[in-house]
């Protein structure tokens, strides 16, 4: 299969991790939560992780590749107060001022 498409996710947050197993089918999220948050890849997508914070998906479909990438980044989507979550390399945050103290 040769790649086209590209969407690469990066993990801010102590602790959270992900990793890619059967060969980009299924991919383990650890985002703070009980549980593992499993995923399953679409056919026409695969999926690597370069880094335990960095996931590349990638395809030869554009829609199904960037529909899948949302669906990872919507298991934790980055807040705006503190920058952790799941967010595009190419994203930018603006972060919010917290409560002022008297």
């Amino acid at each position: 299969m040769e790649a086209k498409f590209f969407r690469f996710l990066k993990i801010v947050g102590v602790g959270f991790k992900a990793r890619a197993e059967a060969e980009g089918r299924l991919l383990f999220l650890k985002l703070g939560y009980s549980h593992e948050v499993e995923l399953t890849v679409p056919p026409a997508v695969r999926v690597f992780c370069f880094k335990p914070n960095i996931v590349c998906c990638t395809g030869i479909d554009k829609q199904r590749v960037h529909q899948f990438a949302a669906a990872v980044r919507s298991c934790k989507p980055p807040e705006v107060y503190k920058g952790k979550g799941i967010m595009y390399t190419d994203e930018v945050i603006k972060k919010k001022q917290g409560k002022k103290s008297k």
